[in-house]
């Protein structure tokens, strides 16, 4: 696998995002997926707030499923419950938005269908991946990976239940996330500081199913799981969650 990071001028507000892919990635391979990072989709999109003209608590009330309020947490931070992920303030970020908060993009997966055809497209190409990501925390762990906010041209998942090890025994619940994989894999290439590189390129990916379609409604179901039975539920279940705005 070979993770490509490409450089782009700072985006801001007023930006459209096919000028700024368009002008950034110049060459596309058939099997290749092309990662691009929240932030700049959503200041492309306006989904931004100059700080100061809304409390931030009130975003985060606004976008999130469900909350915890910021005094219930060592960081003063507000843990949330957003679009079906757990994610710190609802993944409002303030880094890298020149005096903006940066609030998740409207439709990610619809956003990602745009691009996916927007590249096959572009570079007359039948087989193209795409992938936006955001960055997350993981329990017990210092420093941030990633997620993959949506997909599309590839299958997210590796089914291996039903299947036998290499002793024979049959597994019953394994299942590999390609999709956040490869969200980790890119982000590490890309940085989370001042690097510029909020796009990349991933090439020679042997173990990646490619589809010449975006994904269907039962794929993207298939990649959630309920609260009920979430593997966390006994302790996502045993905290008082407030209700968000975000339905």
């Amino acid at each position: 696998m070979i993770v490509t990071v490409i450089k782009t001028k700072p985006v801001i507000t007023g930006d459209k995002l096919t000028d700024i892919l368009d002008a950034s990635v110049n060459l596309l391979n058939n099997r290749s997926i092309v990662v691009v990072t929240s932030k700049i989709i959503s200041i492309c999109e306006g989904r931004i707030v100059k700080i100061g003209e809304i409390e931030k608590d009130e975003l985060i009330e606004q976008e999130a499923q469900y909350f915890l309020p910021r005094e219930t947490n060592p960081y003063h931070v507000s843990l949330t419950i957003t679009r079906n992920n757990l994610s710190a303030t609802a993944g409002i970020d303030e880094s890298n938005g020149n005096g903006y908060y940066v609030l998740w993009p409207e439709n990610p997966q619809k956003t990602a269908n745009e691009i996916r055809k927007f590249f096959c497209k572009k570079f007359n190409i039948q087989s193209c991946g795409i992938i936006i990501t955001d960055s997350k925390t993981t329990p017990f762990r210092w420093g941030v990976t990633a997620i993959s906010l949506a997909h599309s041209g590839f299958a997210a998942v590796k089914d291996y239940i039903g299947t036998k090890d290499i002793f024979g025994r049959k597994f019953e619940y394994e299942k590999l996330n390609i999709a956040d994989c490869l969200a980790c894999a890119s982000t590490v290439v890309m940085g989370e500081g001042k690097e510029r590189t909020p796009i990349a390129v991933i090439n020679e990916i042997p173990f990646v199913k490619f589809q010449k379609r975006n994904p269907t409604k039962k794929e993207l179901d298939e990649l959630k799981i309920t609260l009920d039975d979430d593997l966390y539920s006994p302790i996502l279940k045993s905290v008082e969650w407030k209700k968000g705005k975000n339905k």
